[in-house]
């Protein structure tokens, strides 16, 4: 049976998804990216396909990869890659794998995105704007079904938008930025060494802990005034949210809603439906496959 592999390496996970040709996911494994100054997770990647193709029998028709940063412009490679995954940038996974068919490589949000379009949330849109909040914050735009990439690749960095030019400069300078208030990497700073990550955070809050509930409220605040210029910007039919983050349910949702009666602007009456993403961790793989399906188009409808 024909068949794909779509990787999704982040700074935390790598997930890797065997996918058929009509979207279905006949295996899915994740493992620890040991983000490490020797770049082990290049060679991780590596073993986790050659096993999977060795155990199929056949090798893949078609593998795509998603990443964090600026895809180069002929799709091989990630460009630019901020402070963290040493290597990664102009590692050429088609020489590195040693595939026949190029490894088409896109930024990590942007793959997320067509992985919902693909089969997801996003179905059926045109104009949705993702957000994916984890150990940093990720976007990528769907604009009249053309998936928006800029002039470098560098659309859809919304976690870099600033929410206060006063605050600490965030991984790419910006100061102030939507990914320093929600982000898992700033929670440490944020509450002053009690929590390690945003689960500690919300479930603290919601067993009555005053000072969680002042630490979450406040990110969600942020969160929606962020969302709030995002949506004043590109006018989605959509917001749809993903990461770890989003995994907060109710306590991430019903706050959030609330604040955005507070701060979004309605002419009209109409309000943005914010929704949570539907294919959880696998969206970055299934992204990656579709894009590797489908070469480098931009457009989806």
């Amino acid at each position: 049976m024909s068949y794909a592999i779509g990787v999704d390496l982040g700074g935390t996970n790598i997930k890797i998804a065997v996918v058929s040709h009509d979207g279905e996911v006949l295996e899915y494994s994740t493992c620890e990216t040991a983000d490490d100054a020797t770049g082990s997770w290049a060679e991780m990647i590596k073993q986790k396909i050659g096993g999977v193709q060795n155990q199929r029998g056949e090798p893949a028709s078609h593998i795509g990869l998603a990443a964090p940063g600026l895809a180069a412009r002929d799709g091989l490679s990630i460009a630019n890659m901020q402070g963290r995954l040493q290597g990664l940038e102009g590692l050429v996974w088609t020489d590195f794998l040693r595939t026949p068919r190029a490894v088409l490589v896109l930024n990590d949000a942007h793959a997320a995105l067509l992985g919902e379009v693909w089969k997801g949330a996003a179905a059926g849109f045109s104009n949705v704007v993702l957000l994916t909040l984890g150990t940093g914050v990720g976007g990528a735009i769907l604009a009249d079904g053309r998936l928006v990439k800029g002039h470098i690749g560098r659309a859809g960095h919304l976690g870099h938008i600033c929410l206060n030019p006063d605050g600490p400069p965030d991984i790419v300078g910006t100061p102030g930025s939507l990914e320093e208030m929600i982000g898992n990497c700033t929670l440490i700073a944020r509450s002053g060494g009690r929590f390690t990550s945003t689960r500690q955070l919300v479930e603290a809050h919601l067993a009555g802990d005053s000072q969680a509930t002042d630490i979450w409220l406040r990110s969600v605040y942020h969160l929606a005034v962020g969302i709030t210029s995002i949506i004043n910007a590109f006018d989605p039919e959509v917001i749809i949210l993903g990461g770890g983050i989003a995994r907060a349910g109710s306590a991430l949702f019903g706050q959030l809603s609330r604040f955005m009666e507070q701060v979004e602007w309605r002419p009209l009456g109409h309000r943005v439906p914010i929704i949570p993403a539907a294919l959880s961790d696998q969206a970055g793989a299934l992204g990656a496959v579709y894009h590797a399906f489908r070469g480098n188009e931009e457009t989806f409808l």
